[in-house]
C-alpha cells in the first residue's frame, strides 16, 4: 500500500457527555457508528475520557479484548472480577486482557478533582486467553525524554506491559520544546497528543486531541512545539489480515 499520513482533529471527534462524564471518542463506540472509521491496523478504540468526582464507570463485562490505560490527570481506581484491584495515576501504565471473561469497574474516588485518562483498546491474537492485570510505574523513565515503549506483544521488543498481540506495541514521547525523536517503521501507526503541541515531518503540526492515523510509515520525525506528550501505537498487522 501507498504510504498515506490523515489528520484526525481534536474537535472532529463524537462526544458523549453525560452528568458525571464527557467522553471523546477517535473511532466508532457505543452509539457513535462511522462504517468508514472503526479502527486503524490493530486499534479499535482511542477514548479521551473525564469522569467527574465521586462517580464512575460502574462494574460491567469485557471480553477478548486488550485494554490499556493512561491517566493525564488524577486518579482512577481499578477492580475486577479477578480480585486485582489498584489506582492508576499519571506516569502508571495498566493493561487489563479480559480474555474469557471479566468484570471491572473505574472509579474516581476523590471527592473534588475530576480523573482524566485516555483508554485504548486492540483485540489480542487469540481469544478466551485467562483474564489479567499488569500495571507498572513509568515516570522516571519518561523523564528522560526520548520514545519509551509501555506496552509490547512483539517478539524481542522490550516492553513494560505485555500485550498478547504479537504485532503491536504502545511507546510514550514526552518531550522538551525543541525535542525530537524518529517514529518507529511500521505498516500502521497512530500518533495521538495528549498535552502540548508537535509538527510532524511533512505533515504539519497538532495539537491536543489531534491525531494522525499512518501507513506503511519510514520513520517520520516528531518535534516538540512546546513541552508534550504523544502516545505512539506501533503495528504490523491490521483486523482480519
Amino acid at each position: 500500500m501507498p504510504a498515506t499520513v490523515d489528520i484526525r482533529r481534536a474537535v472532529d471527534r463524537a462526544v458523549t457527555r453525560t452528568d458525571w462524564l464527557q467522553s471523546r471518542h477517535s473511532f466508532s463506540f457505543g452509539d457513535h457508528y462511522d462504517p468508514d472509521n472503526t479502527h486503524h491496523g490493530l486499534l479499535l478504540v482511542n477514548n479521551d475520557d473525564r469522569v467527574q468526582p465521586a462517580t464512575g464507570f460502574d462494574s460491567h463485562p469485557h471480553r477478548d479484548m486488550e485494554i490499556v490505560t493512561w491517566v493525564l490527570d488524577g486518579e482512577l481506581t481499578h477492580r475486577d472480577s479477578a480480585g486485582n484491584q489498584g489506582v492508576i495515576y499519571p506516569g502508571l501504565a495498566q493493561r487489563m486482557s479480559a480474555g474469557s471473561g471479566i468484570v471491572h469497574s473505574e472509579k474516581n474516588e476523590s471527592s473534588f478533582k475530576p480523573v482524566h485518562f485516555i483508554q485504548m483498546w486492540i483485540a489480542p491474537d487469540q481469544t478466551g486467553i485467562t483474564p489479567g492485570h499488569q500495571q507498572v510505574d513509568v515516570d522516571d523513565q519518561l523523564s528522560r525524554g526520548g520514545l519509551l515503549t509501555i506496552a509490547s506483544g512483539i517478539p524481542g521488543h522490550d516492553g513494560a506491559l505485555t500485550l498478547h498481540n504479537r504485532s503491536a506495541a504502545l511507546h510514550v514521547a514526552r518531550l522538551g520544546s525543541g525535542d525530537s525523536v524518529e517514529l518507529p517503521a511500521a505498516p500502521y501507526l497512530h500518533a495521538f497528543v495528549t498535552r502540548g503541541e508537535v509538527r510532524l515531518e511533512d505533515a504539519g503540526e497538532l495539537a491536543v486531541g489531534d491525531a494522525a492515523r499512518l501507513t506503511d510509515t519510514c520513520g517520520r520525525r516528531l518535534t516538540a512545539l512546546r513541552n508534550c506528550e504523544v502516545l505512539v501505537w506501533e503495528m504490523h498487522a491490521k483486523l482480519g489480515g
